[in-house]
């Protein structure tokens, strides 16, 4: 097949999106659909949240779209047929009956890795330079650079939180240089 997988938005019933991304994938292993269904999603992110019990702060994991699914798939009748009658799916999003691939400026948007990654990020900071987090649960506040992996794609930043000091590792996306001092 000459034509490439896209991306398409499943709308499930809400608390079932793990449930049905992993039937979708065990049709696809039963059925050897691989070729035509090549990656199921459900997004996450990781935000902060107090524990009930012990007064701390805690790292959660959230759905990112609740109700919704992620199926990078090639459209033909039997990857729609196979998805749309998983359990728990009530359909694609999008209007009329065939259902739209999201562009890649969408699938960005919503965190997914896109197939043709960037050959290189420019990296416009150094450890001791101050940076503003521009993404995640820590998104707006200014921390300084302790260090840089750029083959990782990873970035130390010191930030204070509640009085104190503290380190978080994040993607080197999520930060860029702050004139705030």
């Amino acid at each position: 097949m000459s034509e490439s997988a896209k991306w398409y938005v499943i709308h499930t019933y809400s608390g079932y999106e793990n449930k049905v991304a992993q039937t979708i994938m065990k049709v696809v292993e039963n059925r050897k659909l691989h070729h035509l269904i090549e990656e199921v999603q459900v997004p996450t992110e990781l935000v902060m949240e107090p524990n009930e019990k012990t007064n701390k702060m805690q790292e959660v994991e959230r759905k990112t779209y609740p109700g919704y699914v992620l199926v990078k798939m090639i459209l033909t009748d039997d990857s729609w047929y196979v998805v749309r009658n998983v359990r728990g799916c009530t359909g694609f999003v999008g209007p009329g009956s065939k259902p739209i691939p999201l562009t890649d400026k969408e699938a960005a948007a919503m965190g997914i890795n896109s197939d043709s990654k960037p050959a290189s990020v420019e990296i416009n900071f150094k450890a001791g330079d101050k940076v503003k987090i521009t993404a995640g649960p820590m998104e707006g506040i200014v921390g300084e650079v302790e260090s840089v992996d750029a083959e990782a794609m990873q970035v130390s930043v010191k930030v204070s939180m509640f009085g104190r000091e503290t380190s978080a590792a994040l993607d080197i996306t999520m930060v860029a240089v702050s004139d705030e001092y």
